[in-house]
């Protein structure tokens, strides 16, 4: 009898070890709250699929990957986080987009890693801010080490990461002093050429849709003036100015100044490359974030007269205008720069 037992066992452990298969796909979950009503999507270079998300803001899908980790993004609509996913992985994800980057949080099978990118970028965006770039030579050296020594600590401390993801972060702390110099040495650079622009009429946008429905041109502005901030819904470096920029333009409010951004949104990051649906995209990041100011949407995005005249090439960039429609500063300090604040407070506004 004990004999016949014993067998029954080992037969119901072998079945299980022939049924009980790796997974060849990933299921992803999870639920956003303040959904704002679109759609998401996961995307990498390679691969791109819509994620229905309910209008109670749960969703739940299988992604079927390559049997490699790699790096994804996912939207839901118009903010974006960056993930780390491979088959196998059952990642449980909750967000509330009123604070999106704050409450992003993960659980399941591939939390760890996802976790530790989520943190990552709180702390990029702490750590490397619009302000490092105008400091002296000297200081930035020394700040970049700080912020090294920073990131390698961070990546030491994290736990559980897979191989794979380990060697890409490893590979970038390794080479943030060198990126971080380079781009500061291309910023100095720039600036013989906003120098040329100091003085001399600015160039102009005219009958930009504003977040109201109707047009905006820069000579409606004349007799103030005007501190512009070019910007897109889906660049993480514009919307970590905004808090900043909200506080500036409060300060200001009521004063001889106005806060104009212009947005130069065309489709990318939403599905299709639909500017329609950027442009609902950037009406609801502006209620989301309340954002303030003069709010317009750029006529043919980086094609447009405004951002070819400035010769702007990566964003956000901030520009300043004197109340005839000179220009001031042509790569103005950015909100978060305690240089704005003084500039401004020189004005007599």
């Amino acid at each position: 009898m004990i004999k016949n037992i014993l067998i029954f066992v080992i037969a119901i452990a072998l079945f299980s070890c022939k049924t009980d298969n790796p997974k060849d796909y990933v299921t992803f979950s999870g639920k956003v709250t303040n959904h704002l009503g679109n759609d998401g999507f996961v995307k990498s270079r390679n691969y791109s699929k819509d994620i229905k998300i309910n209008k109670d803001g749960t969703f739940s899908d299988t992604l079927h990957l390559s049997d490699k980790g790699a790096l994804f993004t996912f939207s839901d609509g118009n903010e974006f986080k960056g993930l780390y996913l491979k088959n196998g992985d059952d990642l449980k994800l909750t967000l509330d987009t009123k604070e999106f980057d704050e409450t992003v949080k993960y659980e399941g099978i591939g939390a760890d890693n996802n976790n530790y990118l989520a943190q990552k970028d709180l702390l990029s965006e702490k750590l490397i801010a619009g302000s490092l770039f105008d400091l002296d030579k000297d200081a930035f050296a020394k700040k970049t080490t700080e912020i090294t020594a920073k990131f390698t600590s961070f990546l030491e401390n994290a736990k559980n990461l897979d191989t794979d993801l380990l060697a890409t972060e490893k590979e970038e702390v390794a080479t943030m002093a060198k990126g971080l110099t380079e781009q500061y040495d291309y910023m100095v650079a720039e600036k013989v050429k906003y120098a040329a622009f100091i003085g001399k009429p600015s160039p102009v946008f005219e009958n930009y849709e504003n977040i109201n429905g109707k047009k905006t041109s820069l000579k409606d502005l004349k007799g103030k003036y005007v501190y512009v901030d070019v910007w897109a819904t889906w660049c993480g470096p514009c919307k970590a100015e905004i808090p900043s920029l909200k506080e500036l333009e409060k300060q200001y409010h009521g004063k001889n100044i106005e806060f104009v951004s212009i947005s130069v949104d065309n489709g990318r990051g939403y599905p299709d490359n639909s500017v329609e649906a950027s442009k609902e995209g950037w009406k609801k990041m502006i209620a989301e974030k309340e954002m303030k100011g003069v709010q317009l949407f750029s006529d043919k995005a980086w094609e447009s007269d405004f951002v070819k005249g400035y010769g702007i090439r990566g964003i956000p960039r901030f520009i300043l205008i004197d109340d005839k429609g000179n220009v001031i500063d042509a790569n103005a300090p950015r909100p978060s720069s305690d240089k704005i604040k003084t500039i401004l407070k020189n004005l007599n506004l």
